[in-house]
C-alpha cells in the first residue's frame, strides 16, 4: 500500500483572492514504513504573503523570486501522487489550494489526479473528541519530538504528520515480529504466513502444581454454583461414560 502524507504552505488564506501556494511537499509510506522518497518544492507566487501567512512559514518575496511557477513543477506532483492515498492534514485548505494551482496548468482536480485523499484532520477528531488535534498537539500526544519545528515548513511538517499518522492507525498488525517485517519487505506471506511456519518445540513446559490445581477447581466449583449445574469446562472435561449415563 503505497501513500503520500501531504503539505502546503500559501501567501494566504484564500485561493479566490488570489492567494498562491510557496511550498510543497511529499513523503511517501510504503508498507507502513516511510520510504527516503520525497518531493519538496518551492514555487515563485508572483506576489507577496500575507504578514500573518510570512510569520508562520517565514518564506520571503526575495526567496521566492528565482523560483519555479506551479505550472512548470505540476507534473512533478502528478506523477508522485498518481493512484495513492494521499494524507492531508486538514485537506480542505490544501486541495482548493491545489485545485486552483491545477487549473492554472489546465490540469484535472487533484482528486482526479491520487488514489483517495485522506483528512487526518478528520480521524484524528474522531478519535480524540473535544481535544486539540493540529499537529502540534498531536506530536506531544504521541510522544513525537517537534523541538525543531520553530517555523511552519512543508517538508518538515509533512515528515512529522508521517509519524503521528503512523501512531495514530498502528494497530497490532501480527502477533509475531518476523510476520510484520515479512509483510514490510513484500518477502513474506504477512502475518497469517509467519504464524504458520512458527515451531513451538522450543517453548518451556510449565508444570502446573497442586496448589494451582486446587485453585482451579475452586474456581470451577464457584461456576457450577452460579450456573445451577457443572460449568461447560467440566462438561467437555467428563469422562464418556460419566458423559453418557448423565444423559440417560
Amino acid at each position: 500500500m503505497r501513500q503520500i502524507v501531504l503539505d502546503t504552505e500559501t501567501t494566504g488564506l484564500e485561493p479566490e483572492q488570489g492567494h498562491r501556494v510557496v511550498e510543497m511537499a511529499c513523503v511517501e509510506i510504503l508498507n507502513r514504513q516511510v520510504t527516503k522518497r520525497h518531493l519538496h518544492l518551492y514555487m515563485n507566487p508572483d506576489r507577496d504573503s500575507d504578514p500573518e501567512a510570512l510569520r508562520v512559514h517565514g518564506l520571503t518575496t526575495k526567496f521566492l523570486s528565482d523560483k519555479p511557477r506551479f505550472p512548470e513543477v505540476a507534473q512533478q506532483l502528478v506523477d508522485f501522487v498518481r493512484d495513492a492515498e494521499v494524507i492531508i492534514h486538514n485537506a480542505a485548505f490544501d486541495v482548493k489550494f491545489l485545485n486552483a494551482e491545477l487549473r492554472r496548468a489546465k490540469l484535472p482536480p487533484f482528486t482526479e489526479l491520487c488514489g483517495k485523499v485522506t483528512d487526518s484532520l478528520m480521524v484524528a477528531r474522531e478519535m480524540f473528541p473535544g481535544k486539540r488535534n493540529n499537529l502540534d498537539a498531536l506530536c506531544e500526544r504521541f510522544g513525537i519530538s517537534n523541538a525543531h519545528r520553530t517555523l511552519h515548513g512543508a517538508l518538515l511538517d509533512s515528515e512529522l504528520l508521517g509519524e503521528v499518522w503512523l501512531a495514530m492507525t498502528r494497530g497490532q498488525d501480527s502477533l509475531l515480529d518476523d510476520g510484520a517485517d515479512d509483510s514490510a519487505s513484500g518477502a513474506g506471506a504477512g502475518a497469517a504466513g509467519a504464524q504458520g511456519r512458527f515451531d513451538a518445540s522450543g517453548l518451556p513446559i510449565i508444570q502446573v502444581d497442586a496448589q494451582a490445581l486446587q485453585a482451579h477447581e475452586a474456581y470451577l466449583d464457584g461456576l457450577d454454583k452460579a450456573g445451577g449445574k457443572p460449568c461447560l469446562w467440566r462438561q467437555i472435561d467428563a469422562p464418556p461414560a460419566e458423559a453418557g449415563g448423565a444423559a440417560v
